[in-house]
Parts: structure tokens; C-alpha cells; sequence
């Protein structure tokens, strides 16, 4: 199991809104991964199952998308994320010991957003 590294993305529009399944589309297609992950893919998620990496289905809170052919960071797809560390949508199945580094990871885009992550208010 592993948490990616923090890839300081731009940030989208506060205000731009979040469709994860379009995200992950456009993703697949911008890291070239549409018939396996790949690293450029990885990096748009915050954790994945390094066991499985190489099944699409092993990568879990994507908060990247592709705007005008750049890979960002939205921050509607931050807080996404941040509520399923919180338990939204039935949470995420993750070991322990990943949780804390998760909620780093997501925390420093907060930051960026100069807002509070859920687990911190």
C-alpha cells in the first residue's frame, strides 16, 4: 500500500466543478494510461495498492484533472477526498498506517486553498 508523493499541482478554480469520472477519463488519456496505470497516472491520486498498481481499480482519490491540457489539482476534488478520509461515501478501505500520510498529502493542498482540512476543524 503507498501514499504518492505530494506533486504541488496548480489549482484549478476554486469553483470548478468536480466530475471524478470525467476527471478519471481525461486523466487515463493525458498520462497515456488507458490500458494500464502508469506513473504519470499514479501521481494524480493520492494512494493506491501498490500490490495491485497495475489495475485501475488499485488507485483511490483522484483529485486531479486536465484543464486546457494541464494537469491540476481541484480543489472540489481535494475536498472530495478529504470527506472520504472523513468517512463520506462509506470512507476508504486503506491500512492505518496510510491514513495519516493520506490526510499530509491532502492537508498541503488545504493549505494551498488557505483552508482547514475536515479533520482539523
Amino acid at each position: 500500500m503507498s501514499v504518492t508523493a505530494f506533486q504541488d499541482l496548480p489549482l484549478a478554480d476554486r469553483d470548478r466543478e468536480w466530475n471524478g469520472s470525467a476527471a478519471e477519463k481525461r486523466v487515463r488519456q493525458w498520462a497515456d494510461a488507458t490500458d494500464e496505470p502508469n506513473e504519470k497516472y499514479r501521481n494524480t491520486h493520492v494512494w493506491y495498492d501498490s500490490e495491485k498498481k497495475q489495475n485501475f481499480t488499485a488507485y483511490k482519490l483522484l483529485i486531479a484533472d486536465v484543464v486546457d491540457g494541464k494537469l491540476v489539482a481541484v480543489p472540489r476534488g481535494v475536498m472530495a477526498a478529504g470527506a472520504i478520509m472523513q468517512g463520506s461515501h462509506g470512507g476508504i478501505d486503506m491500512p492505518a498506517h496510510d491514513i495519516d500520510r493520506a490526510k499530509s498529502h491532502l492537508a498541503k493542498y488545504y493549505a494551498k486553498m488557505d483552508d482547514t482540512p475536515p479533520w482539523e476543524r
